[in-house]
């Protein structure tokens, strides 16, 4: 067996990273437009969208425990989450350009195709991202290394929102030649050929290292049980939620923030990218900060900052975009350093899992984390659409001035708030450095003893 605290290859970071990348090229293009594309291209009510993305995750709620538990269960030459990764790779590219393809239905047959192409994505989705989370905890046992490798995933994957943040309004434009229905269709069809490239790079350049004890018993309802009895873990899965609320939030209603607040929907592009420029610059500054602060109290520093920085976004007049172009890249600065660290914290609530109950499920660990930001990011989108039409939000016209208000709500006070409120739930976060080497080292030792 390999030393299992091992220092990783850059090769093999970057491998990991650019899964990552792949995923987000259409995470991101879902979060950052679809919203936009059903209300103002396909023509669904916006109340009915947000209904949309709030009962998907119903099922998401039986679909990820279940995909954690498979995943735990696979027996395979290549490992139990690496194979995910190969298998979902083209079904997740054909699903994704179905989704944003615009069929010649009435609204309720329009209605029925977005629930069944979109729930079949996020079940993809699941079955994509929920390994390859998983994967991150059982490349190596070294706590600081697996938040430079977290660090690697993320710089990646917001490389991959920041082209799709500079590039896919103008793509559909290109592409759509003026039909914009059309250039969302060819767009993301680019898009989805360049993941499924990448979610095979990634299979083949990572390795998975730590393994159950061979006698371990395999039901799911206890691992189920022990995971409601990992403390850590229940305070991991609540801050999830909360910040992708947060962001869901924040990024749907950024293009209805340009086109109908500040009167130019083109200048949004440079908005969102000038937030991933400020998030990349940051990721990088988790290991350092990390290893000075520890995790916790990096990620509590970061919450506050960007909280206090998406406040700030309600003061900038129309004329004044070039001001919310600074905050926006401050708020991912900011935001920047708790992004990894998160993940990296998830695959210790796995060790410690472990340690406490003689049981290792990494799989339900980060299926249930990935859960509960679906179900944030599902909560925050339906917010979104009920929020646009309890301010009476009509696609395509000129908005009242409670609707503008509304909007800019959403896109500062609402979110920033949420964001200070969540450092409360770090405070009870237990699984400092200390304790972090106490159990480690002591899982060393009983894996060397079950060999």
């Amino acid at each position: 067996m390999e030393q299992l605290g091992q220092k990783l290859q850059i090769k093999e970071k970057v491998g990991y990273g650019l899964g990552d990348f792949a995923a987000n090229i259409v995470f991101q293009t879902v979060m950052i437009f679809l919203m936009y594309y059903y209300t103002d291209i396909f023509g669904i009510p916006v109340a009915a969208v947000g209904t949309l993305f709030l009962l998907s995750r119903i099922w998401d709620a039986v679909n990820d425990p279940i995909m954690g538990a498979i995943a735990d269960r696979t027996k395979s030459k290549h490992g139990r989450f690496r194979p995910w990764i190969k298998w979902t790779a083209l079904p997740f590219g054909i699903v994704a350009v179905l989704m944003f393809t615009t069929p010649d239905f009435s609204v309720d047959g329009k209605i029925v195709y977005a629930y069944v192409t979109y729930i079949l994505m996020m079940m993809i989705y699941t079955a994509n991202n929920i390994p390859y989370g998983a994967l991150s905890g059982v490349m190596t046992s070294d706590s600081i290394e697996r938040t430079s490798l977290n660090s690697y995933r993320f710089v990646f994957g917001q490389s991959a929102a920041l082209a799709i943040q500079g590039l896919t309004l103008p793509l559909i434009a290109l592409l759509g030649a003026g039909n914009k229905a059309l250039g969302y269709q060819l767009t993301m069809a680019l898009f989805a050929v360049i993941a499924v490239g990448l979610f095979y790079i990634t299979f083949y350049t990572t390795k998975e290292r730590i393994e159950p004890a061979k006698s371990q018993k395999t039901p799911i309802k206890d691992d189920l049980k022990d995971l409601m009895q990992n403390r850590p873990w229940m305070i991991l899965f609540f801050m999830g939620l909360v910040t992708f609320i947060f962001l869901s939030l924040r990024i749907a209603v950024g293009l209805y923030y340009f086109q109908y607040y500040v009167g130019d929907e083109s200048l949004f592009s440079m908005f969102a990218v000038l937030g991933t420029i400020g998030l990349i610059i940051g990721i990088p500054l988790s290991k350092p900060l990390t290893r000075k602060f520890g995790k916790r109290n990096t990620y509590i520093m970061s919450n506050i900052l960007s909280g206090i920085a998406v406040l700030a976004l309600f003061l900038p007049t129309p004329e004044q975009w070039k001001i919310a172009y600074i905050i926006s890249a401050l708020v991912g600065f900011f935001n920047g350093p708790g992004v990894p660290i998160l993940w990296a914290m998830y695959a210790d609530t796995a060790d410690y899992a472990e340690w406490k109950f003689g049981r290792r499920a990494t799989g339900i660990v980060f299926s249930a984390a990935t859960f509960g930001q679906k179900f944030g990011w599902g909560i925050g989108g339906a917010i979104t659409g009920w929020l646009l039409a309890m301010f009476n939000y009509e696609p395509n016209t000129i908005q009242s001035s409670e609707t503008i208000l509304g909007i800019k709500l959403m896109l500062s006070i609402i979110p920033g708030a949420l964001m200070i409120l969540s450092v409360i739930l770090l405070f009870f976060y237990n699984l400092t450095e200390p304790m972090m080497e106490k159990v480690q080292s002591e899982l060393a030792d009983r894996r060397l003893v079950n060999e």
